[in-house]
């Protein structure tokens, strides 16, 4: 931890968990391990089944699908990275690299809220506007909407991430973070510029976080009155126990990224592992359990993935049968050769 100047800044350490004694390192790389494989294992098991189910080729699992893309690749962006400075004790990023990868994990969170806000607008035409849901909603119409999320955000990240590149960085080249993000890295910088780029790049955030944010809030509303206007008490207790945690995983995703932000440009501070931990709880939590709120208690999901089961389940006992009645005539073959014919006849 060594004060640099602009022209020898060549990396940036990453301190990790800020005071984590040297003992536990084994363990934590082992257990952001097994988060790292729950994130891409789950998220890659309900891509899979979106792809490969023609019964699921619709709208809403359209956008699980890119739902589960950004969580894959951001879990890649950011967690072996931390895992390698836990158990090989590999500590250095590169200049190029860490800006590399704030520039990959803003995109990335930016195309989630956004996608996210197509999901919502996809509940909200499906309850309010029902008779009118086929031919607004449609596979080309998310296709292309969701295409563009990635798109136009990748495009825009890459303006706040130029901005940032503009900085002298003087200072510590000390990361107090997991990983390297604009927060953590325009702390480093130094010189007149650094407040108008934190300021934009706090502008940029609360566009990106806010506005998909209030329409998400105003669609589970429209859920909730909807949900009320519903007579049987089971099916209004069905449909609330879905939104509910939808609802909370929405509120960790959002409302510690908007306290980060706003604290930071606000000049209020906390601890350094406080910090890591609110930024690893929402970056990678709702990760964890989005496939099981979006997904496995989706009805469409669980018969299909039910069907799958069961068709898998009937055609191994089948060929169990088979095999079974092949070896009692090659039995019987052998003891009395007559019955050669039986075995032929059972093989076809």
């Amino acid at each position: 931890m060594k004060n640099t100047s602009i022209s020898s800044i060549e990396h940036f350490i990453i301190n990790g968990f800020p005071g984590l004694q040297p003992e536990y390192y084994g363990t934590v790389s082992f257990l952001l391990l097994l988060l790292f494989l729950s994130i891409v294992v789950g998220n890659g098991f309900i891509s899979a089944v979106i792809v490969y189910e023609r019964t699921l080729h619709k709208p809403t699992y359209l956008i699980f699908f890119h739902l589960a893309m950004t969580d894959i690749v951001f879990s890649v962006v950011t967690l072996p990275k931390v895992i390698a400075r836990y158990w090989w004790n590999d500590v250095i990023s590169s200049f190029t690299a860490c800006f590399t990868q704030m520039y990959l994990v803003h995109s990335l969170g930016a195309i989630h809220s956004l996608i996210l806000l197509m999901l919502a607008l996809d509940r909200f035409v499906a309850i309010w506007l029902p008779l009118q849901y086929s031919s607004l909603i449609t596979n080309k119409a998310i296709s292309i909407a969701c295409s563009l999320c990635w798109i136009l955000t990748l495009i825009r990240m890459l303006g706040i991430v130029l901005h940032a590149l503009t900085l002298p960085y003087c200072n510590l080249n000390v990361i107090p973070q997991c990983y390297c993000d604009h927060v953590s890295i325009t702390q480093l910088g130094c010189g007149d510029q650094v407040a108008y780029v934190k300021a934009v790049a706090l502008a940029n955030a609360m566009v990106t976080l806010l506005v998909p944010l209030t329409f998400i809030i105003f669609s589970y509303f429209s859920v909730i009155i909807a949900v009320l206007k519903i007579p049987h008490t089971e099916r209004r207790y069905k449909v609330l126990s879905t939104c509910v945690p939808q609802i909370f995983i929405t509120c960790v995703y959002y409302v510690p990224r908007c306290f980060v932000y706003i604290s930071n440009n606000l000049g209020f501070s906390f601890g350094d592992g406080t910090r890591t931990i609110i930024t690893m709880m929402y970056s990678l939590i709702p990760a964890v359990v989005n496939p099981i709120i979006y997904c496995f208690k989706t009805k469409d999901i669980k018969e299909a993935l039910i069907h799958r089961f069961k068709s898998r389940k009937v055609s191994i006992a089948t060929t169990s049968k088979q095999n079974n009645r092949k070896k009692k005539c090659l039995a019987l073959a052998i003891r009395n050769p007559t019955v050669s014919v039986c075995c032929t006849k059972v093989a076809m």
